[in-house]
């Protein structure tokens, strides 16, 4: 039976050792490397902002064809679907011309006055989308504000338009996003602008 000097075999074994402790220390070294590497960090950051971009490009598509798709004025039913965009129980906050409203019933009257005295005798109306920003507050929450104009023809066939800017808070409950709260800021009416039928949300 071989046998092996004490002296080999001690050398031996510290050899295991040393290789051991070198692969423990290895793999957290390139770890830090990694992390304290600035083209890496700078990498994941432009990765990070190109991914919220996209989304919020996407929120900005689909909560905008929301709201074009209630003012279309060409579709019976126009005050429901109008309402329909907010939530369906109260608070619903909504601050325009200087006021707030908390109530979803007042909310309603707004809507239903705003028909009833404007809507309604509106010649050929178009809702028409010129900016829009969106942010993703959460999975289920996000903020858009757009700029919007409604060109239209008055009953006496003169060209008016009514525009503004639109903030929005929705919230996504039960797949559907609605609106729990939202400020509105109108321009000065003026004549109808030919490049609104270009800058129209399809």
């Amino acid at each position: 039976m071989r046998t092996t000097h004490p002296l080999i075999t001690a050398v031996v074994r510290r050899s295991v050792r040393l290789v051991q402790a070198s692969r423990v220390l290895f793999v957290p070294s390139i770890a830090l490397a990694v992390a304290c590497n600035p083209t890496t960090n700078d990498t994941r950051v432009r990765a990070a902002a190109a991914t919220a971009a996209a989304r919020d490009a996407a929120l900005a598509d689909t909560l905008t064809r929301l709201i074009t798709d209630a003012y279309d004025f060409s579709r019976p039913g126009v005050v429901d679907r109008l309402l329909g965009l907010y939530a369906p129980h109260d608070p619903v906050v909504s601050a325009a011309a200087g006021r707030v409203t908390t109530s979803r019933a007042l909310l309603a009257q707004s809507i239903g006055g705003f028909w009833t005295r404007v809507g309604q005798n509106m010649r050929d109306p178009r809702f028409v989308v010129r900016e829009r920003y969106a942010t993703a507050l959460g999975p289920d929450a996000a903020v858009l504000t757009v700029t919007y104009a409604i060109p239209h023809e008055t009953p006496r066939g003169l060209p008016h338009t009514l525009a503004g800017a639109w903030t929005a808070v929705f919230v996504r409950r039960g797949g559907r996003w609605m609106i729990v709260q939202e400020h509105l800021s109108d321009l000065p009416p003026r004549p109808a602008d030919p490049a609104d039928s270009a800058a129209a949300v399809p």
